[in-house]
């Protein structure tokens, strides 16, 4: 029977680029049997079709430059009609957004819409930019099967993918220039949405400096 319940679950993770949102994303999708969907994820596979937006999209990302709010708020909202559509669908993670306080509005009214609204977690995993910045030039990517290995705990001593063998390369938009980029954008433009939030008390702040294990603790924790 399909579940349309308002006690779907959806956890909106927030952090600076290399918090490790992502790793954090695939434990809670794992054990509350949640949807994931990646932002970041999300717009790299949309630079794979050959049109005008997926060419423009390896342009911008590799430059560290953030995408206009109606891509990302098109493509989020395409996905979450998707999961609207599951079976026993228990509710999403929402890894790395809104960015933008358009996109906090929206998502806003979009959870409403859908009658998620009334569960809903807002995680900040809170690391230093200069952790983010370490973090993300010695991060890695597998070429083969595109997992992100963070440079954290153990996988900093991997030398090949961990899932399939492949080899582990830098990530185009993983250059200093860029990065520094995405930092400043992230201090700029959704910190003030994080304040938005934390302002109504809806922010539960995670120590993200420490290792993985028991960033996951706290998070559970706080759930």
């Amino acid at each position: 029977m399909k579940r349309n319940s308002k006690n779907s679950l959806s956890i909106i993770l927030f952090g600076r680029a290399g918090s490790g949102k992502g790793t954090q994303a695939e434990l809670l999708t794992k054990k509350f049997y949640l949807e994931h969907f990646s932002s970041g994820e999300a717009l790299r596979q949309r630079q794979k079709v050959n049109d005008f937006t997926g060419k423009k999209l390896v342009k911008v990302m590799n430059r560290g430059e953030w995408v206009p709010e109606s891509t990302i708020i098109e493509i989020w909202m395409d996905k979450l009609a998707d999961f609207k559509k599951k079976n026993n669908f228990k509710g999403w993670i929402y890894d790395g957004g809104p960015r933008l306080m358009l996109e906090a509005k929206l998502l806003e009214i979009t959870l409403k819409w859908y009658g998620w609204e009334k569960n809903t977690k807002f995680i900040l995993i809170d690391i230093s930019k200069t952790v983010a910045f370490n973090r993300l030039t010695k991060r890695r990517q597998c070429s083969k099967c595109g997992e992100l290995i963070p440079w954290v705990g153990e996988f900093k001593k991997l030398k090949e993918c961990h899932k399939c063998g492949g080899k582990l390369v830098l990530r185009p938009d993983d250059k200093p220039e860029a990065i520094r980029k995405r930092l400043e954008q992230f201090q700029k433009y959704t910190v003030p949405v994080i304040n938005y939030y934390r302002k109504q008390g809806k922010v539960i702040k995670i120590n993200g400096e420490q290792n993985i294990e028991n960033v996951f603790k706290d998070i559970l924790k706080a759930l």
